[in-house]
């Protein structure tokens, strides 16, 4: 299972004791804001795009956001295409409902951050299965992750 795989990981950083699982599902923002008792902004969702050279781009985003066609091309230089489900689990490791940008081993897989989630204290990403979650400031975060870069592809929703 995914949620051992990162497990293993937080327990060499030290932290895997801050991993919550829930006795409800916490595979949509909403289940998980619902489980983690959070607005669901604080969800840090990660969605996966198709890179044309062959790999997989990982974005780390508040949960109340979308993508910007516009910024995503501008800062990757094509357009954003979504992974299928199985695409993600052969990238990731991890199935929808719980992919997150932890313990993921693939050189493949390009990860960032979005900088609609540094307007909150913590985030409360997935930890590879569709019950569970870790809260983490958005240093910790960024720096667990590996993320490459903070960038700025998505809409919040006040910015409509």
């Amino acid at each position: 299972m995914a949620i051992d795989k990162v497990r293993a990981y937080f327990k060499e950083i030290g932290i895997e004791d801050r991993i919550k699982e829930f006795e409800v599902s916490s595979a949509t923002v909403e289940l998980a804001a619902k489980a983690a008792g959070v607005i669901p902004a604080r969800i840090c969702k990660t969605l996966s795009f198709l890179d044309p050279e062959g790999g997989c781009i990982l974005i780390q985003t508040a949960g109340d956001t979308k993508v910007n066609n516009s910024k995503f091309k501008k800062q990757f230089g094509f357009k954003a295409k979504m992974l299928s489900a199985d695409q993600v689990v052969d990238f990731t490791g991890h199935a929808i409902g719980g992919v997150c940008a932890f313990a993921i081993d693939n050189k493949d897989v390009k990860i960032y951050a979005d900088v609609s989630m540094q307007r909150f204290e913590s985030v409360f990403p997935a930890c590879g299965s569709a019950n569970s979650a870790i809260e983490l400031t958005c240093d910790e975060l960024f720096a667990y992750s590996k993320a490459l870069e903070w960038i700025d592809v998505c809409k919040i929703p006040e910015e409509e």
